[in-house]
């Protein structure tokens, strides 16, 4: 499996710069809380930051081969003092925007494949192909120049949608405080008023809910739906939901069947 990348790879459910994604061999299913999206071979999106996103890898023929490139705000702010850009609004919401096809992205990435040397490229060779990919990208699709060059922070959002949409994310208080709009004091103030509950307690409970509705009406299994549901491992999962419900998850589906 090769996976190239330009920048940092992170775990998180939080898309902290704005990511290009471009699927070589196999397939990327994501999730952004509200819609999901498949990347498949020869197929290449940009996914935008300050969102959630969830994703899951697919193999082809046992291969797996993708390029991240990662598009930070000081390299930003760097090309557009180098190429000045005149900016509109971005109008999309999508978390994941699909680029236009252009005929220079497949041979850009196949020009990436001499630099790399273990999974990453070498400075300086890394600005100066992240450089030459924006400038393909902006020529792709011109407004994505008033999403690239923006660098203002989340706006102020209404609580209450936001968590129900995104309360399956395993991301910690303070990123859901950030992507609201708020200080971490501020957001669980409002949260309180609004759910009348702390929101580590809410998240474990909203979660454990929707767990029981899989089980219960999907005839899920809790291994199938323990990370999607934000917890991080089983035995957690496990200890949550019996103490929650009084039965194990495993025991649910016999029960409802008996």
């Amino acid at each position: 499996m090769a996976n190239y990348h330009i920048g940092v790879v992170t775990p998180e459910q939080f898309i902290a710069d704005h990511t290009f994604a471009y699927i070589i061999k196999g397939e990327m299913h994501l999730y952004d809380g509200s819609y999901s999206h498949v990347l498949k071979s020869g197929e290449y999106g940009l996914a935008r930051k300050n969102r959630l996103i969830r994703f899951k890898k697919e193999r082809e023929n046992g291969e797996l081969e993708k390029v991240f490139v990662f598009f930070d705000e000081p390299f930003l702010r760097r090309f557009e003092q180098k190429h000045p850009t005149a900016l509109t609004k971005f109008v999309s919401a999508d978390t994941v925007v699909r680029i236009p096809r252009h005929d220079l992205i497949p041979h850009f990435i196949q020009s990436l494949l001499p630099y790399y040397d273990h999974g990453k490229i070498s400075e300086p060779f890394a600005d100066v192909k992240r450089e030459e990919l924006l400038l393909i990208l902006l020529q792709a699709q011109l407004g994505l120049a008033g999403l690239f060059f923006d660098y203002g922070m989340p706006e102020k959002i209404n609580i209450e949608e936001f968590m129900n949409r995104n309360f399956k994310f395993n991301v910690g208080i303070d990123r859901f405080a950030y992507l609201t709009g708020r200080s971490l004091s501020a957001f669980k103030r409002d949260f309180k008023q609004i759910f009348n509950d702390t929101p580590n307690h809410w998240l474990v409970q909203r979660r454990l809910q929707e767990a029981y509705f899989l089980l219960n009406k999907m005839s899920k299994k809790p291994s199938d739906i323990y990370l999607e549901l934000g917890f991080e491992s089983l035995p957690h999962f496990s200890y949550a939901f019996k103490k929650r419900f009084g039965v194990a998850p495993a025991r649910i589906g016999t029960i409802s069947n008996t």
